[in-house]
């Protein structure tokens, strides 16, 4: 047996402990960017699709960014980039805030742009709400989130289906007008469920994930 230079004596021939590797900080998680929203049926993505493409072929010079048609939903609460482990209060808040309600209908249908059409930057399908559900389910869920500790949204509420952004000021007036000036057939839809969605960014744009439902 000798002593070693650690200042223990030990066996010929045996080897010193091999001390535990430190233990590395787990980096958090990045935020999930969420939002709360209905979803639509088949058939008023496909009115949603059609009326798209008589609109870019009737004004084709037009730039613009141009919502996937399976990306289009009717929002009620945008979050933006929230912590992962925020994420059990959003769904807890939307279990929350859809219990008192049944299904209920609203229509889908006027055309209508954001600000004016000679500045014209957003162009959308108007949703009406003939019950006041829909508005009661976005002021009861705004409220369950606020006690969660998420900020409240500090404009009305309108809800509206955007379908496009439009992105340079040339051909912006001919493309809102053609818009405004073509009819959308209406349509129903019947309100049954608020969904969490997580958006995610990639090269083709974004894709959404139904993160949880919660059933009228």
């Amino acid at each position: 047996m000798g002593r070693r230079g650690d200042g223990v004596i030990r066996r010929r021939g045996e080897r010193a402990p091999v001390p535990p590797s430190p233990t590395l900080p787990v980096p958090p998680s990045p935020p999930w960017r969420v939002f709360c929203a209905v979803e639509l049926p088949d058939d008023v993505r496909e009115r949603l699709k059609d009326h798209i493409q008589q609109l870019r072929a009737a004004v084709p010079e037009a730039a613009a960014s141009w919502t996937r048609v399976e990306n289009i939903h009717l929002t009620l609460k945008f979050f933006g980039n929230v912590d992962v482990d925020r994420i059990p209060a959003i769904t807890d808040a939307a279990s929350r805030a859809v219990k008192e309600f049944s299904p209920f209908r609203i229509g889908i249908g006027a055309t209508g742009v954001f600000s004016k059409p000679s500045r014209a930057q957003v162009l959308w399908i108007g949703v009406s709400d003939p019950s006041g559900e829909l508005l009661h389910l976005q002021q009861r869920l705004e409220n369950e989130c606020a006690e969660k500790g998420f900020e409240k949204e500090d404009r009305a509420y309108r809800p509206h289906l955007t379908i496009a952004r439009i992105r340079k000021p040339e051909g912006a007036r001919r493309l809102a007008e053609a818009h405004l000036n073509m009819e959308f057939k209406p349509a129903e839809v019947e309100v049954k469920e608020l969904i969490l969605f997580r958006s995610e960014l990639n090269s083709k744009g974004s894709k959404y994930t139904a993160i949880s439902k919660h059933q009228l």
